[in-house]
């Protein structure tokens, strides 16, 4: 057990006691201990690149090539549309009070869910996603913001602007 616990940083378990109850849970600590090590559970904390990283989903994109580049551009289009969703017009004036409350609820959720999706993507700390999203994001931004020519002042937008 200690060849798998020294990754661990120092997090190896207590030596077993000579009583039985502390015998006992230390044995349960140990067997608790080497089911996490047993799909390899090593988090990175640091940035890192690489395409051996998991991406939201146990075992994804799993060190493919073509499921990483699929995962990059699910990240991708996450904050693309993070970025579109916040800064378009859906809604008319003069439409239905009640409906237009739904559908800016139903719009603020889907902004939100899409953006801790992002986040959580960048949880992996692997440099090509942290890439993907910031060109998502800038992207989205583009898109809305500058190349449908919409002067800053006057952008009237649905949802007000997500703030980090």
């Amino acid at each position: 057990m200690d060849g798998h616990m020294q990754g661990m940083g120092g997090m190896q378990p207590a030596a077993p006691s000579s009583s039985s109850s502390s015998s006992n849970s230390s044995m349960s600590m140990g067997m608790g201990m080497g089911m996490m090590m047993h799909d390899k559970m090593m988090m990175h904390m640091t940035f890192f690149w690489g395409k051996d990283t998991e991406i939201l989903f146990h075992k994804w994109p799993g060190g493919r090539t073509g499921m990483y580049a699929v995962a990059l551009v699910f990240v991708f289009v996450m904050a693309l549309l993070v970025e579109l969703i916040s800064s378009t017009r859906f809604i008319k004036p003069g439409s239905n009070h009640v409906l237009a409350g739904l559908f800016k609820t139903v719009l603020h959720v889907l902004r939100v869910g899409l953006a801790y999706l992002v986040m959580l993507a960048l949880m992996s700390f692997n440099g090509g996603v942290f890439l993907a999203a910031l060109l998502g994001h800038a992207l989205g931004f583009f898109l809305s913001a500058v190349a449908f020519n919409k002067p800053t002042q006057d952008l009237g937008f649905d949802l007000p602007p997500l703030s980090c």
